[in-house]
């Protein structure tokens, strides 16, 4: 895959981002793949659709894989070429231990019938958190699962940041009661090429912990961040958007959350938004209430590499899916015109760790 910016913009930064976006958005509606004047260059939109899923996930496996089949189909119709879905897309139990009821290994009938999904689509699809049967019956991995358009796993992270928190004003959520913690040696960071640029995996609570995302965009080479999500009512009210926003800044990267932040959360009522973007962080969230004991944040953001919203759906409780272009000339540029992987102190990360 070529990533490639033909000639510098003579304008201001800023100018030349709105003319980006503007060219992205003619070229999305045409389909067109023609070269066109930006601030007088001639430039080569070298752009792929993309698009996020939000939804309120419940503890019926059938019935959330026949609403992830129906958004993929809205996806694919959209021309999207990798779909993002949120964490605990697989099943979101109503009693405390639910989950370990139905864990399954990678290559289990569960599992199989998202791959061949993939394959019919053929789509890249983003599974972030399903519930891997774990080395016992008494806990699971929180596993990120990417799989390609066909059908093979092309990676699997498994979450290193347990949410074990007891939530200002709210419940105490205690994640390693039945999530295996991971022993970190460095190894478990995941990055993976892909059609959509090289991914720096991850899931929901890791956007606290930035060193990770510092890791993937400047030890692995990341470009898009994916973030499933399934944050709290409380504290995505409180801290959703600032965290992706930082993110997304921090690492001048594309982020997705299914939840960014360098991800985002993109919600939309069961319709198709287009939205679009610089350096995107892209979140695929969970949203409203699963249960009476549990309940997710949702709203859909799209951000740019200075942190700027630049799509955002009003409704962030509904089910559906937003769909955006990644451009990675302007990955490019922003790397070219605020160069920091050329000012951190090689030293620096021969010593980092988490």
């Amino acid at each position: 895959m070529s990533f490639c910016l033909h000639s510098t913009p003579n304008s201001s930064p800023a100018s030349w981002i709105q003319s980006r976006r503007r060219l992205v958005s003619k070229h999305s509606r045409s389909q067109s793949g023609a070269i066109r004047a930006v601030a007088g260059n001639s430039t080569m939109v070298n752009s792929v659709r993309v698009a996020v899923v939000q939804m309120t996930y419940v503890n019926d496996i059938a019935a959330n894989f026949a609403t992830c089949s129906r958004l993929v189909k809205e996806a694919v119709s959209a021309g999207a070429k990798f779909i993002a879905f949120p964490e605990n897309f697989l099943f979101v139990g109503a009693k405390d231990g639910e989950s370990l009821t139905i864990t399954e290994p990678l290559d289990g009938p569960i599992m199989q019938g998202y791959r061949s999904l993939a394959i019919e689509s053929k789509i890249w699809m983003s599974l972030g958190g399903f519930q891997e049967k774990g080395q016992d019956d008494a806990q699971l991995c929180n596993t990120h699962v990417l799989i390609d358009d066909t059908g093979n796993i092309r990676s699997k992270y498994r979450k290193i940041h347990l949410f074990d928190v007891d939530v200002l004003g709210g419940a105490v959520y205690k994640e390693s009661s039945l999530t295996e913690r991971v022993k970190f040696s460095g190894k478990e960071v995941v990055a993976v090429d892909s059609p959509i640029g090289r991914l720096g995996v991850t899931i929901c609570y890791d956007l606290r912990f930035p060193e990770l995302y510092q890791l993937l965009r400047f030890q692995h080479e990341a470009q898009v961040l994916l973030v499933p999500a399934a944050f709290t009512k409380v504290t995505g009210q409180a801290h959703w958007e600032i965290l992706l926003r930082a993110r997304a800044i921090e690492t001048q990267c594309y982020c997705f959350d299914s939840f960014i932040l360098c991800a985002i959360t993109f919600t939309a009522a069961s319709c198709v938004g287009m939205m679009l973007n610089l350096l995107q962080v892209i979140a695929a969230a969970q949203a409203g209430k699963h249960n009476d004991k549990r309940e997710s944040y949702g709203d859909s953001l799209i951000i740019d590499p200075w942190g700027t919203i630049i799509g955002r759906l009003p409704d962030r409780l509904s089910t559906g899916i937003a769909v955006a272009d990644i451009d990675f000339s302007l990955i490019d540029f922003v790397r070219t015109k605020m160069p920091i992987s050329q000012h951190k102190p090689p030293e620096f990360w021969k010593s980092a760790s988490l």
